[in-house]
């Protein structure tokens, strides 16, 4: 007991935020009860987004009951490939990608062929609540496939890699690119097996990967490395990030973001309680960045001055970033 008390004390030292700091000093400090809805319902999430004229996948169409199931057709149209996914899933769970037709059926991002009728079991278990936030009832969107820059072919396996950053009062503080293995089916959620890789505030510049708990510098599947590697539009992505604050009202809040190959920085969802393994990739605890950014807020509120987008990602890249910002 004294040696684990030892180590939970080292790792305070640097600054590592554990799940109960994380609850107690942001989650529930920063994100108001009744503004969760927004972040929970990526339909909720993807409407406001577009409101605000920030670019989301197109929305092909929703399904709220089981009888709207029979509108799946109308919703594909002649579409080849689409995401089908719930409403209020967390994880990755329930999500449905295809990526083509074939002989009738259709060919999942993965190879697997299936029918229409497999496609209408999944958007029905997705409406029963089986993959929601609670097990509540829930409604299955139909979507773009996003179609994964080409930066990110030697350095992920299938599926769609994401970029996340954790943003506190409007204020981006970790960042961290997701990267699908095989062994997390080409998904890019950590638990399932994806890699977690650091990225420099200041540069996008990738830093040293984690996967399964481990520190990695090679992807498993592709044997290259995941470090080192230039993130295109990181400005953009910071600024994306950045502007969520105002886009849900939620002061601490994890944006999940992907690089479409012809539409750009894409915002996916916003999470209200984001994991704590970005911290891993990026060697470094998040409590010492995030007193860093309450510090400079109350320093503000003295002075009665309020940061633009703008002014705000220009300080965290100054303030956090390994490699110096270029400003200008």
């Amino acid at each position: 007991m004294f040696g684990f008390w030892k180590t939970w004390k080292a790792l305070e030292a640097r600054g590592i935020m554990g799940i109960n700091r994380r609850n107690a000093d942001y989650v529930l400090k920063y994100n108001k009860r009744s503004l969760y809805p927004i972040v929970d319902d990526k339909i909720i999430t993807k409407e406001r987004a577009i409101a605000a004229g920030i670019h989301v996948p197109e929305l092909y169409g929703v399904i709220s009951t089981e009888k709207e199931i029979d509108n799946l057709e109308d919703i594909i149209g002649g579409r080849s490939d689409f995401v089908i996914k719930p409403a209020q899933g967390a994880g990755g769970d329930g999500i449905l990608v295809i990526a083509d037709r074939f002989e009738g059926r259709y060919r999942t991002v993965s190879g697997r062929i299936i029918s229409h009728e497999e496609i209408e079991h999944q958007i029905s278990s997705i409406l029963t609540g089986l993959y929601s936030l609670g097990g509540h009832r829930d409604r299955a969107l139909i979507e773009y496939r996003v179609i994964p820059d080409q930066i990110f072919k030697s350095i992920s396996y299938e599926g769609v890699p994401d970029i996340r950053i954790i943003v506190l009062m409007g204020y981006p503080v970790m960042a961290m690119l997701r990267l699908p293995t095989r062994q997390s089916n080409g998904k890019a959620n950590l638990h399932q097996g994806a890699i977690g890789v650091g990225v420099d505030l200041a540069t996008g510049l990738t830093l040293r990967g984690t996967w399964l708990n481990n520190i990695i510098n090679k992807h498993p599947d592709t044997t290259n490395a995941v470090d080192g590697v230039q993130l295109p539009y990181w400005d953009g992505f910071m600024k994306l990030a950045a502007g969520c604050y105002e886009l849900c009202g939620l002061g601490y809040i994890g944006v999940d973001m992907v690089l479409d190959q012809e539409k750009g920085p894409l915002i996916l969802e916003l999470n209200a309680r984001p994991g704590l393994n970005i911290q891993i990739a990026n060697d470094c605890g998040l409590t010492s960045r995030t007193h860093a950014v309450e510090a400079r807020l109350e320093d503000l509120k003295a002075r009665g001055v309020t940061e633009t987008v703008q002014e705000r990602v220009a300080f965290v890249q100054e303030m956090f970033g390994h490699i110096p910002a270029v400003v200008g």
